[in-house]
C-alpha cells in the first residue's frame, strides 16, 4: 500500500449467485473519460466472474445513448466527427464478457440508422421502453444509467 492509500474495509460482503440484470442507458454520463454505464457493466461482470455465478445481463442502449452502438463510418456521420467511435473497443468488450448489447428501435428510426450501421453483434429490440418492461416481467432487476 502507497503511502496515499487509506486502508478500506468492506462491511458488507456481497456473493452474487444469479445474476439478471437490464441497464437503461439513455445518455451518457462521466467517470473521468469513462461513460459510467460502461464502467458500472465492467464492474458488475467482474463480480459476476469472481463469484463465478451464473449471470444474463443486458444493457439497451437508447435517447441520446444510441450512438455507442454505431460503426466508425455511422458514428462519424451521425457525430459530424471523423475520428471514429470511440466507444466500439469497450462495447467489444462487454460483448466478450457476455453483455448482450442492444439498440432501442425508436431510437435508430429517429436517426435513421439501419442494422449496417450498427457494430457486429448488437440487437435491435422494438423500443427500450417495451424491452426494459418485457425483461422486468421476466424477473430481471432494471438499473437506469
Amino acid at each position: 500500500m502507497s503511502a496515499s492509500e487509506k486502508p478500506l474495509h468492506i462491511d458488507i460482503q456481497v456473493t452474487l449467485k444469479d445474476v439478471k440484470t437490464v441497464y437503461s442507458i439513455g445518455a451518457l454520463a462521466f467517470e473521468g473519460d469513462l461513460p459510467a454505464s460502461i464502467f458500472h457493466l465492467q464492474l458488475i461482470t467482474n463480480d459476476i466472474a469472481h463469484a463465478k455465478a451464473e449471470s444474463e445481463v443486458i444493457a439497451v442502449f437508447h435517447t441520446n445513448a444510441g450512438h455507442v452502438t454505431l460503426h466508425d463510418t455511422a458514428y462519424n456521420a451521425d457525430r459530424n466527427i471523423a475520428t471514429g467511435n470511440p466507444y466500439k473497443d469497450l462495447v467489444a468488450d462487454l460483448m466478450k464478457r457476455s453483455v448482450r448489447i442492444e439498440l432501442c428501435g425508436a431510437t435508430a428510426k429517429a436517426h435513421n440508422w439501419g442494422n449496417a450501421d450498427l457494430l457486429p453483434g448488437i440487437k435491435v429490440n422494438t423500443d427500450a421502453m417495451a424491452r426494459t418492461t418485457q425483461l422486468v416481467q421476466q424477473g430481471f432487476v432494471k438499473i437506469t444509467e
